[in-house]
C-alpha cells in the first residue's frame, strides 16, 4: 500500500506533462490571399499543420506540372493539384519563424504569371480552405458580380417548373420511368462505396443517380468524367456529370448524376458504369445500372 501511494504523485505528474506535451486543438479558418503583383510586395502566408489537410482554390486554371513545393518528397504527406485547385497536407509542419516556399503558374499566360506564397505554422490557428486571388474585389466588382448572380438566379427561377420542362420538351407525353438500381456493388478498393442509386429516362433524355461515400483516409474526390457502356461494349454518349457538391472529403456523402443522350436502348437492357476523378485516376465502377 505504501509502495503505491508513493508512485500515485509520480503517475500524476507524468499524465499531466503527457497531457501538456499534446498540441491543443487549431481553429479552422476560411479566408482569401492576394497573389503578390511584385517583387517587392510581401508574399502571404498560408498557415497549416501537420496531417490537417489545407485546400487551395485558385481564380483560374493552373498548370499542374509548374507547382514548386519545398520539401515535397520529404514533408509532405500530400501534394494534390487538381485544373483550379491544390490540397496541401504537411506530414511534418514548419518550425517556429520557418516558411515553407510554393509556387504555381497559372495557365492562361496573364499577370501576375505565378502564385507565389509560404507555409508557416501557428499555434491555434491553420487555414482549411484558402481562395488564391490575383487582385482583391472592389466594391463596385463586388456589386457587379452580384448584380449578374442576381440576373442569373431569376434567369433560373423563369426557366424552372414543369412548364418550362414542357417547353424545352424535356417532358412530354412518354413521362418519367425511374428505378432503383438494385445490384450495388461491394467493391471498396478505389476508397469509395456506392450506398444506393436510381435510374430515370425519358423521351429525349436518361439519367443516372449514384449515391457515394468517400471512405475515410482516402483523398478528396470529385467525379471528373463518366462513361456508359452497353452489355455488347457500345458506348452511350454522356451529357453531362454533376455532384451536389465540389468535392467529397473523407468520410463524406454526395450524389452523383450522370445525364447521357435520348435513350434508343430497352427497358431492360443493362448497362456498366464508370465514374472517374478529376485526374482519371480512382474509378467507381457500377457493372449492372438499368435506365
Amino acid at each position: 500500500m505504501a509502495r503505491l501511494l508513493t508512485w500515485l504523485p509520480l503517475a500524476l505528474l507524468l499524465t499531466e506533462r503527457a497531457a501538456a506535451a499534446q498540441p491543443p486543438a487549431r481553429e479552422q479558418q476560411q479566408r482569401q490571399i492576394v497573389v503578390p503583383h511584385g517583387p517587392d510586395a510581401p508574399v502571404p502566408e498560408v498557415r497549416v499543420a501537420a496531417n490537417v489537410a489545407t485546400y487551395l482554390r485558385f481564380d483560374a486554371p493552373i498548370d499542374r506540372a509548374s507547382v514548386e513545393v519545398e520539401g515535397r518528397a520529404t514533408r509532405f504527406r500530400q501534394v494534390d493539384p487538381g485544373e483550379r485547385t491544390l490540397t496541401l497536407e504537411p506530414a511534418v509542419e514548419p518550425g517556429p519563424g520557418e516558411k515553407v516556399r510554393v509556387r504555381v503558374r497559372y495557365k492562361d499566360g496573364a499577370a501576375p504569371a505565378y502564385a507565389t506564397f509560404s507555409l508557416v505554422s501557428h499555434p491555434t490557428l491553420v487555414d482549411k480552405e484558402v481562395e488564391v486571388v490575383r487582385r482583391p474585389r472592389t466594391i463596385e466588382a463586388l456589386e457587379a458580380a452580384l448584380a449578374e448572380k442576381e440576373a442569373e438566379l431569376t434567369a433560373l427561377r423563369a426557366a424552372s417548373g414543369p412548364a418550362r420542362l414542357v417547353f424545352s420538351g424535356r417532358l412530354d407525353l412518354s413521362g418519367v420511368q425511374g428505378r432503383r438500381i438494385e445490384k450495388i456493388p461491394n467493391d471498396t478498393r478505389s476508397g469509395l462505396k456506392v450506398a444506393w442509386g436510381e435510374g430515370y429516362r425519358a423521351g429525349s433524355w436518361a439519367l443516372a443517380l449514384v449515391h457515394v461515400r468517400n471512405l475515410p483516409g482516402q483523398k478528396p474526390w470529385g467525379p471528373g468524367k463518366a462513361r456508359l457502356t452497353r452489355a455488347d461494349d457500345t458506348p452511350v454518349k454522356v451529357l453531362s456529370v454533376d455532384m451536389n457538391q465540389a468535392r467529397l472529403a473523407p468520410g463524406e456523402e454526395g450524389s452523383v448524376a450522370v445525364e447521357t443522350e435520348a435513350p434508343f436502348w430497352s427497358v431492360d437492357d443493362t448497362f456498366r458504369l464508370e465514374l472517374l476523378d478529376e485526374n482519371g485516376g480512382r474509378l467507381l465502377l457500377i457493372p449492372e445500372v438499368k435506365l
